[in-house]
């Protein structure tokens, strides 16, 4: 299994020009949302939750050779390292050491230093006993989901339209092991350690305006309505002044997606995944606004039936558009 890694990585790494080609080949100078094809969101995530990466499980060689699939993703897509590296390396509470996958977005010189950060966790839960939980709805799906946004916005800036934030992009790895990941990046926010690549000041979570985690986005298996399968779910605080803006961003470019802004009309079920066990918990315990995409739990949660088949790309792609024409109003 080893030698079969190792022989990826060195054809991706000889791809990556080719690759980065054929997909820029592919995209209309007038509209970014060309890049996204059905096809590759779901050759994206059948890759992630692939035998190769064993379901990711932190520190295995399968959650490596994600990382570096991933760091490949960023590059391809242009993304500036973080501290000079795509890697940020952690130790979880057991001991193991983990990977935060990292890329940045420059914004406009003049417009001062503002940031988003948007992430996914890409861990799992491994194989376990011989049997593998690929984990493509939780998290691959999430992983993509921010890779395919990561190329539509680097394209629009490519294309001489830039933005005015800095966007940070960050595959957290960890979540599994007490969101350990997230908690490392927020807590070198907080302490001055990550440097803006283009200054190389310190960024501080005074700067950052928003946190965007995606976590579980592939499927349409609990819909929040029996009429209307296609549906996204928003969590934030209850009076945040971004949940206006996706509403009228759906209506403007008729997506067609069922929004909900609370966890299935549960106040505890919100709580609990808007405050306490998702990957935005760290950016809110630091003062950082914060909301959370979802598409909710599933039967085939942590379970070996949550495989790439199971993916709806259909709703995934509106969903991602509808993501990307959000964040542009933020931009």
């Amino acid at each position: 299994m080893a030698k079969k890694i190792f022989a990826l990585l060195l054809f991706l790494s000889l791809l990556s020009p080719f690759a980065t080609a054929q997909r820029r080949a592919r995209i209309s100078p007038a509209n970014a949302e060309n890049i996204l094809s059905e096809e590759d969101l779901y050759l994206d995530i059948k890759f992630l939750s692939d035998t190769l990466c064993q379901g990711r499980r932190t520190g295995t060689p399968g959650a490596q050779l994600a990382a570096m699939w991933i760091a490949n993703q960023f590059e391809s897509a242009g993304l500036n390292k973080l501290n000079g590296t795509r890697f940020h390396s952690f130790n979880t509470p057991t001991g193991t050491t983990g990977h935060n996958v990292v890329g940045f977005l420059p914004g406009t010189a003049e417009s001062g230093k503002r940031y988003i950060i948007i992430g996914a966790h890409y861990d799992h839960q491994g194989t376990l006993g011989g049997t593998l939980y690929p984990g493509a709805d939780s998290n691959a799906s999430g992983v993509v989901c921010m890779i395919q946004l990561a190329r539509m916005l680097a394209y629009m800036k490519s294309i001489d339209r830039p933005f005015s934030k800095s966007i940070l992009f960050v595959a957290f790895d960890g979540k599994g092991s007490n969101m350990a990941g997230s908690a490392d990046l927020a807590s070198r926010l907080r302490d001055g350690l990550l440097l803006d690549p283009q200054t190389w000041d310190p960024i501080s979570k005074k700067d950052v305006d928003l946190m965007v985690n995606i976590d579980q986005i592939g499927c349409n298996l609990t819909p929040l309505s029996p009429v209307w399968k296609d549906y996204i779910i928003m969590l934030s605080d209850e009076k945040s002044r971004r949940r206006v803006p996706l509403t009228s961003v759906d209506l403007e470019n008729r997506i067609g997606l069922d929004i909900g802004f609370s966890y299935y009309d549960s106040k505890d079920f919100t709580r609990l995944f808007f405050r306490k066990v998702c990957d935005q918990k760290a950016f809110l315990d630091e003062g950082i606004e914060s909301v959370l995409f979802t598409s909710g739990i599933t039967m085939n949660n942590n379970k070996t039936t949550d495989t790439a088949e199971t993916i709806n790309t259909s709703v995934l792609r509106k969903r991602i558009l509808l993501i990307y024409y959000w964040l542009r109003r933020f931009l």
